[in-house]
């Protein structure tokens, strides 16, 4: 059976991001991603200075650790990364977490499209702004809406750009307007992932989803949008595995 690099497995938790914020979920961290985003809050992911932590794991095993740890106290399970796209294997445990009544959530910035994705309950997209240093392949990204479309996909499908800035907020709006029909999340971004104190990075996020807030507030191409904190940074700051 085909394995999957694993960094971390936790939970239950809350999702602090996106289209399920605040379900309670279990987390499987995989890594390995195609970009360098540069606020990237686990970059630990993919610059290699956990590859150490690195755990071949099979389907199963995974289904294993999730109960040892969540026990019967929960529904739904969140793949994330680094990229989680950028893994045939996980085609396997989606099935696996289905035949256990699981439901499974997974964030990509779509850069790749995986047979895989139209099984996903709670699909989020998010394209990276220029913030990230990175660039988005519009061409890619069609197709990958084009796909999910045409499975009947795209009521578990979301958008969600992360903001730091006006540039960012414009990039936002070029989503908002190429995909209106796609439900569309804002969220505020977290400028310092190096900082250890809770109530820092809490004080300073709610200064920024104010600010986030006020924008859109007065924005006539962003309707249709919800605006969205980071809960978990709010909650629990830079911590991991939480």
């Amino acid at each position: 059976m085909n394995k999957i690099p694993v960094l971390e497995i936790f939970g239950p938790t809350i999702q602090g991001e996106g289209m399920v914020v605040g379900r309670k979920t279990m987390f499987v961290r995989t890594a390995g991603c195609d970009y360098s985003c540069a606020w990237c809050d686990s970059k630990f992911t993919w610059d290699g200075s956990a590859k150490e932590d690195i755990n071949l794991m099979t389907a199963d095993a995974i289904v294993q650790r999730l109960k040892e740890l969540g026990n019967n106290t929960f529904d739904h399970v969140t793949i994330s990364g680094g990229n989680p796209a950028l893994l045939k294997s996980i085609d396997g445990l989606v099935d696996l977490l289905h035949e256990n009544k699981i439901e499974v959530a997974l964030e990509t910035q779509g850069s790749r499209w995986q047979d895989w994705f139209v099984k996903i309950d709670d699909l989020t997209i998010s394209p990276k702004p220029p913030s990230s240093k990175m660039e988005t392949n519009w061409t890619v990204l069609d197709d990958i809406i084009l796909r999910l479309n045409q499975h009947h996909r795209l009521s578990h499908t979301s958008l969600k750009v992360v903001v730091f800035d006006q540039t960012d907020l414009r990039f936002a709006e070029e989503v908002h307007q190429c995909y209106s029909s796609i439900p569309f999340y804002l969220q505020v971004g977290n400028e310092d992932v190096e900082e250890a104190g809770v109530d820092q990075v809490a004080n300073r996020l709610l200064k920024s989803y104010q600010w986030l807030i006020d924008q859109v507030m007065t924005n006539d191409r962003l309707n249709r949008v919800r605006v969205l904190p980071q809960l978990h940074a709010l909650v629990w700051g830079n911590r991991r595995g939480v």
